[in-house]
């Protein structure tokens, strides 16, 4: 595999994005990813199955959004690596006008992002490279601005991403700050890993593993989780497993939840 590394990038410290990558099955990604994904993988083996069901969501998520709602605009913050189905694919089957901002602040997203996230002549997509902890940034960049009328209900997507916000980050004012960026209309996706499915044996595994895997991560149960929406209108069927929202296939092909441990929502900003 080439190890070969971009500008801007630390090939010691394993990045989220690239993580996640690897167990999406990806190339794309370096020793230090493998090593830190295999960490959390000892004490938490279904993580992979996580990874696919969380990409499920997305693409139901967005399907429901620009096809039932009318969504045209999407803001999607860590948006890792391209892969299958990603959001101005699955938005642009729906209508090619579609528009699409994405924010990551992993360098090698951004060197793929420009060469696969190639919008309908339609619409448009744009890449930013930026920090969720910086949302002012996002908010100001003249990307967004070129990109997203934001006089106009957009679905900003967080999804995978929260859970790598500390507390001391202020995670709430995050989302808030936002949020308030938006108009009436506007809907919130979200996806955050969760201990509520776990035993306290395999919750204080898992936390460890995290620790040791070189990422900071914050298991959130659904209270702490619901916290985000407030003041929203959430959506049915409501904050549930990514496994259960509005899925497409019988009960008897889904995955058991406690092997995903993600909960999920999608809300509108009244």
């Amino acid at each position: 595999m080439d190890e070969s590394v971009p500008p801007g990038i630390d090939p010691t410290k394993a990045h989220p994005s690239r993580r996640y990558n690897y167990w999406l099955g990806g190339k794309d990604n370096f020793a230090v990813d493998r090593a830190s994904a295999e960490v959390v993988a000892s004490a938490f083996p279904t993580v992979y199955l996580a990874a696919r069901e969380n990409r499920a969501f997305l693409k139901r998520a967005v399907s429901h959004l620009a096809g039932e709602v009318g969504i045209r605009q999407f803001l999607d913050i860590g948006t890792g690596l391209p892969s299958a189905g990603n959001v101005h694919e699955v938005a642009q089957a729906v209508d090619p006008a579609s528009r699409i901002v994405y924010v990551d602040n992993d360098p090698v997203v951004l060197v793929h992002a420009r060469a696969l996230l190639t919008s309908e002549p339609e619409g448009r997509t744009a890449y930013i490279e930026a920090d969720l902890r910086d949302p002012d940034k996002i908010l100001a960049h003249p990307d967004l601005a070129r990109t997203l009328d934001l006089t106009r209900p957009v679905a900003l997507m967080l999804v995978a991403t929260m859970h790598f916000i500390g507390d001391d980050d202020d995670p709430y004012g995050i989302v808030s700050r936002l949020l308030s960026a938006l108009p009436s209309g506007s809907h919130l996706v979200m996806t955050h890993a969760t201990g509520d499915y776990l035993t306290p044996e395999q919750y204080a595994e898992s936390v460890e593993a995290n620790k040791r895997s070189g990422v900071p991560f914050r298991l959130r149960t659904r209270e702490e989780f619901a916290r985000f929406f407030d003041g929203l209108e959430v959506l049915p069927p409501g904050m549930t497993s990514v496994v259960e929202w509005r899925p497409e296939v019988p009960p008897e092909e889904r995955p058991p939840v406690e092997d995903v441990s993600m909960n999920c929502a999608v809300a509108r900003v009244p």
